[in-house]
């Protein structure tokens, strides 16, 4: 028996443990893959506030060292259900628990192309996040894969940093709003490739290009690009939740800025939930809001 249980060890997962450790909690983090989430496939944070640099993994080590150095018991298992009562009941590919409050911090996902090697080349050129790596790409040619608003916004960051920005998009109007497509167009340094899909990335250790293929002609161009900045949208990894928390349609956990879910003792931080900006600052303090709502469950 728990006071507190948090599904996921990601920043907010993590975070929620050192908040729910230090209200003299008994707290147990589960997490399927490994502690950290996606920043550790980052080489370098200078966007967290007081580090100036330091990298992701450095960053989740950090984390998980300070949670169990506090008392958080950590188990790598996966979780297959959840259920609701005046204790939850938590059942694992290992065990069963039950606590009086649980925190899903499980994320979201980056949804990927499924092009070959592009799982390979994470940290070598293709990413996720512009915001997180496009400093590392001044002055260097780059592109971005993606017609929604996140695809626009990566643009047009990168466009202060990079030499060439290249926006590649399966049709030839975007899905993002039109006042951030008419920004883009008028710098000089943005480049539209409409029309046309990513079909291969080329280099060996470092991406040094990519092949694309105009999907109305058929015909295959070579972009000679230092960076892939993929923004196809995330997927959340909520389906087990669903009958103890309501999800919106693109499978979110709705809860606001108080991390309430609308189930008595169910939380829901970081990724996972229903925002408008994530960062890590922002899993950071859902982490703490979370927890410090669940310690007085």
């Amino acid at each position: 028996m728990y006071d507190m249980i948090i599904i996921g060890a990601g920043t907010a997962g993590l975070t929620a443990g050192i908040y729910g450790c230090r209200a003299g909690k008994k707290v147990l983090i589960l997490e399927q893959t490994t502690y950290g989430g996606q920043i550790i496939n980052t080489p370098d944070i200078e966007n967290y506030p007081g580090m100036a640099h330091v990298s992701g993994f450095q960053f989740a080590q950090g984390l998980y060292e300070q949670a169990i150095g506090l008392g958080a018991e950590y188990k790598p298992e996966k979780v297959l259900s959840v259920t609701d009562g005046d204790t939850k009941q938590v059942k694992t590919s290992e065990n069963e628990y039950e606590c009086k409050a649980l925190i899903i911090a499980t994320g979201a996902k980056n949804r990927p192309l499924g092009l070959e090697r592009e799982q390979e080349m994470v940290g070598a050129g293709v990413s996720y996040c512009a915001t997180c790596d496009g400093a590392f790409f001044r002055k260097k040619d780059v592109a971005v894969i993606g017609g929604g608003n996140t695809a626009l916004e990566d643009a047009a960051f990168l466009s202060n940093y990079c030499n060439r920005v290249y926006i590649i998009h399966r049709r030839d109007q975007f899905r993002g709003d039109e006042k951030d497509v008419a920004v883009l167009r008028e710098k000089e340094n943005v480049s539209f490739v409409l029309d046309s899909v990513a079909t291969e990335i080329l280099g060996e250790d470092m991406v040094t290009g990519l092949r694309v293929k105009n999907v109305k002609t058929d015909e295959i161009t070579d972009l000679q690009v230092s960076g892939i900045f993929i923004a196809i949208g995330q997927m959340p990894d909520n389906q087990i939740f669903t009958d103890v928390v309501s999800l919106d349609d693109q499978g979110y956990i709705i809860a606001d800025e108080t991390c309430e879910t609308g189930t008595p003792g169910i939380y829901a931080a970081g990724d996972c939930r229903t925002k408008g900006v994530r960062q890590l600052t922002t899993a950071a303090a859902d982490g703490a809001v979370a927890a410090l709502a669940a310690a007085k469950v």
